[in-house]
């Protein structure tokens, strides 16, 4: 068996051992077709099955409603930032945005560029440099949005949403790119969720997306082809060529995750990494400082915390990728250490992590 590392990146991230293997042993001929995935027709039988089963496995490990589309896009969570906008802000519509990290900022520009002062940020964590979420009486809704848009998982800052904005019945949209599946969750209140495949679910290349029917009922008509929602839900994703290799791992991994036992079983395994890596850096707060500052607001998927000096930060990451752990330099705009922990880094995995970092404050604090 080839060598593994244990596998912090935040993206693109490790998938699940057995996700890989499947891929590894069809890898040549895929169903008897004497092929690769890769290089079958995207209107073929062999690859239509494995399409659909994907869509399947969305719709049952998020128990997802009848009145809601699955779409496999393209163009990453930074399409879909100028995309959401172009499809719903028109004819004098208006959107909220809360914007608490990187990534929502951007999605909040985007569609500023598209929609002008009808998209509207209405709470931020920013002058905080985002170390925690806005409180619920921070957050001043507006009655005539369209939507209220937040990115569940701050992938950069390390902080996560437990209990999702109340709107009053305003549809919630969401950036999940970094903990999509994490956990069971209510797909009701969301008229469209999206995410980038390549933190949580699989290969980069591939968004998956859920749309709510009377959401894509407000989609514009007047789009460039490509850009249109309607399209890709009335050509089941398959308007143009589909990336069919990224959407197949993606299959291979929901495929696993429903063989574990579902997103309960998922849930309760992410739980108790944090509980791990996060008893790990609070027994030493003094040594292992983590970035956020509200204990409800961290997240299970991306952990930040800094040692004392740059030199001791630079000692740690190249003594962990020595003893097989790799990924855990902090983004470049913050530094420190980033344990990025999807679902397909195992319990014994942040056992590992958390005996180094016990060992190396017996040495070096």
């Amino acid at each position: 068996m080839a060598k593994r590392v244990i596998n912090f990146y935040a993206g693109p991230a490790g998938l699940p051992l057995p996700a890989l293997e499947r891929a590894r042993a069809e890898m040549l001929d895929f169903e008897n077709t004497g092929m690769s995935v890769m290089e079958i027709s995207h209107r073929a039988k062999e690859y239509d099955a494995v399409h659909n089963e994907a869509i399947a496995l969305v719709k049952e490990l998020l128990n997802v409603p009848d009145n809601y589309k699955v779409l496999f896009l393209q163009g990453g969570g930074n399409m879909q930032f100028a995309m959401l906008p172009m499809n719903i802000l028109h004819s004098g519509r208006k959107a909220d945005y809360i914007v608490t990290g990187s990534w929502a900022k951007k999605a909040y520009k985007e569609a500023v560029i598209v929609a002008g002062d009808n998209a509207r940020c209405i709470a931020s964590t920013e002058s905080e440099k985002f170390c925690r979420l806005p409180r619920p009486e921070e957050i001043k809704l507006n009655p005539d949005a369209a939507y209220v848009h937040f990115c569940t998982n701050n992938t950069i800052y390390g902080t996560q949403w437990k209990t999702f904005p109340e709107t009053g019945g305003i549809p919630l949209v969401a950036d999940m790119s970094s903990d999509m599946m994490w956990r069971p969750f209510d797909v009701k209140p969301f008229g469209f969720i999206y995410a980038g495949a390549q933190k949580n679910l699989g290969p980069s290349g591939l968004v998956l997306a859920l749309i709510r029917d009377d959401f894509l009922e407000m989609c514009s008509d007047k789009l460039p082809t490509m850009l249109r929602y309607k399209i890709h839900a009335e050509k089941n994703s398959l308007f143009n060529t589909p990336p069919c290799f990224s959407i197949y791992i993606l299959r291979n991994v929901l495929a696993y995750n429903k063989q574990l036992g579902g997103l309960g079983v998922i849930h309760e395994n992410n739980l108790k990494k944090a509980e791990l890596l996060y008893g790990c850096i609070d027994k030493h707060a003094g040594f292992y400082k983590p970035w956020v500052t509200v204990k409800e607001d961290r997240s299970t998927m991306n952990v930040d915390f800094f040692l004392p000096t740059e030199e001791l930060t630079a000692k740690f990451i190249a003594e962990a990728k020595q003893n097989g752990m790799v990924g855990l330099k902090g983004y470049r705009d913050l530094g420190g250490i980033r344990v990025s922990m999807y679902n397909a880094v195992t319990v014994p995995q942040i056992e590992t992590l958390v005996s180094f970092m016990e060992e190396f404050i017996r040495r070096n604090g």
